[in-house]
């Protein structure tokens, strides 16, 4: 048993997830210290600002169909990747001007929908992170091709600490809601500097598109598959807000974040390293087999007992940490934690399709379940919030391992792969 699990925990894949993880740990510790530093100087105002801030920024940051370039460089063949790498520079070029003109032209929409005229200029100065992003986007998504996760891990890591460290000191002197915007442009440079030190290779020179439908083809579906991910992590909130009042959303609002929140986070490093690390032997069926398998394995070893430990737990963790107050949300807390374990399992199916090609499968299945989970929550929220989290843990254990299966059927029986 013992030679097994050092057998399983020495492998390059946990090697990579261990550096992910210890980013993400690094970054936690550092944003404790800047969350608190914001809490006694920013005025409710100034955190109304800084949210709508980062929900514009993380609204748009999909549209610049980062994920799906970055996969098409990551599962490109040795002989076309140069190519597709020029090509996705340009592309990204394309979409990041797109988006930074977008975003300054809604600017004044969007600070009238706030009713607050100071959200106009961070807005516009905020999308200028966009005109950094292609230069350091190609470079990053080499480095997660060649599986040398250490790498973006230490430029998470760094990237972490220089924006807490910018934060904290530009609001001690006074800057308000400017120190995070400030923060956000300078330290996306902390990526252009690691990522070229990294890979050798650099920006064309002469403006090429070869090959430019073949990236557009691939990753629409992950850019799909990304925004229903995106909605279903917040059509739930929109439903019990609209239904059930905003004290009822505060509960659960509260659940989510104290319970998923954490674990997602967890799952989020694994999944992140799975689609390099299997896109590596694509080609061969056996070992694509093998290494998924392996992967899954991996994950639920880590992924599975913290969950139930959590769950576990809540009961006593909950009022302790965060006060008596927040008993009532313990249910919820359980049924939506439980909930993640099997859209782990559908995740990562998900990556095993968009390996093999079959993005449109990953798609269909993401637009099934958004439609069953939905629904679900709208019928369900006319008994209340447990009921509504009791909906998302059956939609999760009775839909996902079907879609697990019939994904698993697509790949291994029908061998359907490149």
């Amino acid at each position: 048993m013992r030679d097994k699990l050092t057998a399983i925990f020495s492998g390059r894949y946990l090697r990579n997830v261990g550096w992910l993880g210890g980013a993400e740990l690094f970054n936690r510790i550092f944003r404790l210290g800047t969350t608190v530093t914001l809490a006694r100087m920013f005025s409710q105002e100034d955190y109304g600002l800084m949210a709508s801030i980062y929900t514009t920024f993380e609204l748009a940051s999909v549209l610049t169909f980062k994920q799906g370039i970055g996969a098409k460089i990551i599962h490109a063949n040795n002989e076309s990747v140069t190519t597709i790498c020029n090509t996705s520079y340009w592309l990204n070029w394309f979409l990041c001007l797109t988006i930074f003109v977008l975003q300054c032209l809604l600017a004044f929409s969007i600070a009238n929908f706030y009713d607050n005229d100071k959200l106009f200029l961070p807005l516009c100065v905020s999308a200028l992170v966009y005109l950094l992003m292609p230069l350091f986007m190609v470079n990053a998504a080499i480095i997660m091709r060649e599986n040398r996760l250490k790498i973006t891990a230490i430029a998470n890591a760094i990237q972490s600490f220089a924006s807490n460290l910018v934060t904290v000191i530009l609001v001690f002197c006074g800057w308000g809601i400017w120190a995070i915007v400030f923060a956000m442009i300078t330290t996306h440079l902390v990526w252009i500097v690691v990522t070229w030190k990294h890979t050798t290779w650099r920006p064309p020179q002469k403006f090429n598109l070869d090959r430019w439908q073949e990236i557009i083809n691939y990753g629409k579906n992950l850019l799909g598959l990304e925004l229903l991910n995106k909605l279903r992590m917040n059509i739930d909130y929109l439903i019990v807000g609209k239904f059930l009042g905003v004290e009822a959303l505060g509960i659960y609002y509260f659940a989510f974040n104290a319970g998923s929140g954490i674990v997602i986070n967890v799952v989020y490093i694994f999944t992140s390293a799975l689609f390099p690390h299997l896109c590596e032997v694509r080609e061969n069926l056996l070992k694509l087999r093998q290494q998924y398998y392996s992967s899954i394995k991996s994950m639920s070893m880590a992924v599975v007992p913290l969950i139930v430990a959590q769950s576990i737990l809540a009961p006593f963790y909950v009022p302790i940490i965060f006060g008596e107050k927040w008993v009532s949300a313990v249910p919820i807390l359980i049924m939506v934690c439980l909930s993640v374990i099997p859209m782990t399992f559908f995740w990562s199916v998900t990556i095993l399709l968009n390996t093999v090609d079959k993005t449109n499968i990953s798609l269909n299945l993401g637009v099934v379940f958004t439609v069953i989970f939905t629904g679900s929550i709208l019928i369900a929220v006319n008994w209340g919030i447990y009921w509504v989290a009791a909906a998302v843990l059956l939609s999760h254990l009775v839909f996902l391992p079907a879609f697990c299966l019939w994904g698993h059927h697509q790949v291994f029986v029908k061998k359907s792969f490149v």
